[in-house]
């Protein structure tokens, strides 16, 4: 069962019903700008999550009017569309409500306090850092322009609580982890498919189901590939099932030619 931390009381909460019943994920993002996508992006890795529990989702997005922005970049990353929120929109009988928005900044930032009940997750900001002879813009549009995936995995590899710096290294070094991983799926895929070992399964959805905890998860996949015991078929399947809650489009590069 997936548990996540309600930012109103700092306590574990269910993030879905004990009869799974249906679960609306509202991204509430403030501005359509980096710190607005990782609100957007953890909103989508939690919906991934509780589907992968077999759990029923309802989403939807609340932003600034002209987000087509937002939505564009959202979309290259691999974001699922959300739907818009509508005012006076009725409910759909879910049993429970999950909110992801941006941490308060400052005093008067964020959120009212009385926004309706439901289960508050907040997302720490993004601040991005630009050398200062570089005018191209910020540093994630020339990512998103090479590699999407970079950035997303740039934006999920620290917890979501915790502010992030996000400069030309971070995106640089998460481009050689996703060429690595990417490369090493295909030569893996080449191999007799094998189940993912229960320890190995068992420690992705326990890092999951830990307050979303994918930080934990992409350890556990540099564990996987490592790991003296785990065959090259499992290794395979560990890290497509992983995607599934990632993605990071990790099984790309099969069948490109030689892996790099």
């Amino acid at each position: 069962m997936l548990r996540i931390t309600d930012a109103r009381t700092g306590k574990p909460a269910d993030a879905a019903p004990a009869r799974r019943g249906l679960t609306r994920v509202e991204a509430h993002v403030p501005r359509a700008d980096t710190t607005g996508l990782r609100v957007l992006l953890v909103a989508d890795v939690l919906v991934r999550a509780l589907e992968l529990n077999g759990t029923p989702v309802w989403t939807v997005l609340t932003a600034p009017e002209g987000h087509a922005e937002l939505r564009e970049r959202a979309s290259v990353l691999g974001i699922r569309p959300f739907e818009d929120h509508r005012a006076g929109e009725p409910a759909l009988g879910e049993a429970q409500v999950l909110r992801v928005v941006a941490a308060p900044e400052g005093p008067g930032d964020g959120e009212d306090d009385e926004t309706p009940d439901g289960v508050r997750v907040e997302v720490a900001p993004v601040h991005d850092e630009i050398p200062a002879d570089d005018d191209s813009g910020p540093v994630h549009e020339g990512s998103v322009e090479s590699d999407p995936s970079a950035l997303r995995l740039a934006l999920l590899a620290r917890p979501r609580s915790e502010p992030l710096r996000l400069g030309p290294a971070a995106l640089a070094d998460a481009e050689k982890v996703l060429s690595h991983w990417r490369g090493a799926v295909a030569t893996w895929a080449t191999h007799p498919s094998g189940p993912i070992p229960d320890p190995v399964r068992q420690q992705l959805r326990a890092a999951w189901e830990d307050d979303l905890d994918v930080p934990a998860v992409l350890d556990v996949l540099r564990r996987v590939a490592t790991s003296q015991t785990v065959p090259d078929g499992a290794r395979f399947e560990t890290y497509a099932y992983a995607d599934r809650l990632l993605g990071l489009e990790l099984t790309r590069d099969i069948g490109r030619g030689t892996p790099s």
